[in-house]
C-alpha cells in the first residue's frame, strides 16, 4: 500500500513538473509568437506608404480638379479650396485626436480611447493590431487621407453659396462628430463591427457619411440664385475623374494593408465595377437624352468608384460586374429624375453619386460577398441571408445619425458665423469676394490671341470675343 502511494505521489510530483514546464514554455512562447506576428514587412509597408500617396492624390488634386471644373468660373477657386482647406484641417485634428478616438481601444462600441493623442505612444517601430505588418506612422496617415477626403466630397453638395469660414468650422465639427463616430462604430472595433457589418473601403464611413452630410446641408442652405450647372472647364472634369479613379487604387487595394492576393481581387473589382458603371450611366444618357457626355462618362465611373469600394475584398469579379452595371443605371436616374423631382439643389450631385451609389454598394455587398476571396464575409448568395440585414442596418444606423449629427452643426455654424454669403457676393462669384482671385486671368484680342493680364489695370479683364462683340461668359 505504501509503495503505491508512493509511487501515485511521484506520478503526480512528475505531472505538476510537466505541467509547469509546458505552462513556462508557453509563456515563453506566447510573446515571442505574438512578435513574430506583429514584424514589419518591408513589402507590405513600401505599398502601402504609395497606397497613402495614391489617397492623398485623390483630394488633392483629383477632387479639386474634378469639383472645380463642374462649378461656374467664376466660383471655381473657391470650390477647389474647400477640398484643400479640408485636407489640410484634418491632417492636424487626426494626429491630434482624430486617430485615437477612432482607432485606439473602444469605449461600449461607440467611440475609441484617448491614450494616443497627439499619437502619444507611436513610435518608429510601433505597430497596431488591425495592421500587422506596417508601421504605425504609415496606418495613422493612411486612415487620415480616408478622413480628409470623406469631408472634402461634402463640399460638392454646398458649392457656389457657402462662406468659406463656414466650411471652415463645418469641417472642423463634422470630422470630429460625424467621421470619427461612424469610422470606429465600422473599422475600429465599434457596436456594427462587432455585429458584423462589412465595409473594406468606405462605403458607409465614407461616401454614405459624406452623401447625408451633403443632402442635409443642400436642404439647410437652400437653393443657390443661379442654380443652373454650367460647368467651366470639362477638360479639368475628366482629368480630376481620371485622377481619382487612379488614386482608387490606393483606397480599395489598399484596404488590404498588405500586398498581398486580397489586394489584388480589390484592384481587379474595383477598375472592373468602375469600368461597367461609366458604359452603363452613358448607355442610359444616351437612349435618355440622346447624347453620350462626357460628363456623364466622368459621373458614371464615379458612381462605379464609390459602389464598389465597400465591397471591393469581399465579393469576386461577377459581383463586381453586377454592383457595377447597378451604380451606372440607379445613379444616373438618381441625378436626372430624382433630385429635379423633389427640387434640392445638391450642386455636384454628392449626394445623388456617392450617397446613393454608397448605399447601394453597402448592401450589395451582402448580396455578393463571396467566402473564397475574404472568409470575413459571406452574403445571401453563399448562404447567409442575415449579412444582408447586417449591412442594411450599417447603413441604417449611418443615415440617421450622420443626417442627425449634420443637422445640429449646421445650426451651430449658423449660430456662430452665418452660412450663405450674401446676394450680391454670390451674383458676383465667391473666387473674388471670399479670396480676392479670379481662376483665369485672360484676356483676348482680335485674331483669337490670349495674353495672360497680372497688372492691376487688367486684372479684372473678362475674356471677350472683340471681334463679333459677345460676351464668352459661364455665370
Amino acid at each position: 500500500m505504501k509503495r503505491s502511494t508512493s509511487l501515485i505521489a511521484v506520478a503526480l510530483t512528475a505531472g505538476s513538473v510537466v505541467c509547469a514546464c509546458t505552462a513556462y514554455a508557453e509563456e515563453r512562447a506566447t510573446p515571442a509568437a505574438a512578435a513574430a506576428a506583429l514584424k514589419i514587412d518591408t513589402g507590405d509597408t513600401a505599398w502601402m506608404i504609395v497606397a497613402t500617396a495614391l489617397v492623398m492624390l485623390m483630394t488633392l488634386p483629383g477632387l479639386a480638379l474634378f469639383y472645380g471644373g463642374l462649378a461656374k468660373r467664376k466660383d471655381m477657386l473657391n470650390t477647389m479650396a474647400m477640398s484643400f482647406a479640408a485636407f489640410c484641417i484634418v491632417s492636424v485634428l487626426w494626429v491630434l485626436y482624430g486617430y485615437t478616438f477612432t482607432f485606439s481601444g473602444d469605449i461600449g462600441g461607440i467611440i475609441g480611447d484617448g491614450a494616443k493623442l497627439f499619437l502619444s505612444g507611436v513610435g518608429v517601430n510601433s505597430i497596431t493590431d488591425l495592421a500587422k505588418t506596417i508601421p504605425e506612422y504609415i496606418f495613422v496617415a493612411y486612415q487620415l487621407t480616408f478622413a480628409a477626403i470623406t469631408v472634402a466630397l461634402a463640399s460638392g453638395a454646398y458649392i457656389e453659396r457657402m462662406k468659406f469660414s463656414a466650411w471652415i468650422l463645418f469641417s472642423v465639427l463634422w470630422m470630429t462628430f460625424a467621421y470619427v463616430p461612424v469610422a470606429h462604430w465600422v473599422w475600429g472595433g465599434g457596436f456594427l463591427a462587432k455585429l458584423g457589418a462589412l465595409d473594406f473601403a468606405g462605403g458607409t464611413v465614407v461616401h454614405i457619411n459624406a452623401g447625408v452630410a451633403a443632402l442635409v446641408g443642400a436642404l439647410v442652405l437652400g437653393r443657390r440664385r443661379q442654380p443652373a450647372l454650367v460647368p467651366n472647364n470639362l477638360t479639368l472634369v475628366v482629368t480630376g475623374a481620371g485622377l481619382l479613379w487612379f488614386g482608387w487604387f490606393g483606397f480599395n487595394a489598399g484596404s488590404a494593408l498588405a500586398a498581398n492576393g486580397l489586394a489584388g481581387a480589390a484592384f481587379i473589382n474595383t477598375n472592373t465595377a468602375t469600368a461597367v458603371a461609366a458604359a452603363a450611366w452613358t448607355a442610359v444618357e444616351w437612349m435618355h437624352s440622346k447624347k453620350p457626355t462626357v460628363l456623364g462618362l466622368a459621373s458614371g465611373a464615379v458612381a462605379g468608384l464609390v459602389a464598389i469600394t465597400p465591397a471591393a475584398g469581399f465579393v469576386n469579379v461577377s459581383g463586381a460586374l453586377c454592383i457595377g452595371m447597378a451604380a451606372g443605371v440607379v445613379s444616373f436616374f438618381s441625378v436626372a429624375a430624382m433630385k429635379p423631382r423633389l427640387g434640392y439643389d445638391d450642386t455636384l450631385d454628392a449626394f445623388g453619386i456617392h450617397g446613393v451609389a454608397g448605399t447601394l454598394g453597402a448592401i450589395l455587398t451582402g448580396v455578393f460577398a463571396d467566402p473564397s476571396i475574404n472568409e470575413a464575409g459571406k452574403g445571401l448568395l453563399y448562404g447567409n441571408p442575415g449579412q444582408l440585414l447586417t449591412q442594411t442596418i450599417a447603413v441604417g444606423v449611418t443615415l440617421v445619425y450622420t443626417g442627425t449629427v449634420t443637422f445640429v452643426i449646421f445650426m451651430v455654424v449658423r449660430a456662430l458665423v452665418g452660412l450663405r454669403v450674401d446676394e450680391e457676393a454670390e451674383l458676383a462669384g465667391l473666387d473674388e469676394t471670399e479670396h480676392g482671385e479670379r481662376a483665369y486671368n485672360l484676356q483676348l484680342f482680335p485674331g483669337g490671341a490670349a495674353v495672360h493680364s497680372h497688372g492691376e489695370e487688367t486684372a479684372g479683364v473678362i475674356p471677350l470675343a472683340v471681334e463679333n462683340k459677345s460676351v464668352c461668359s459661364q455665370e
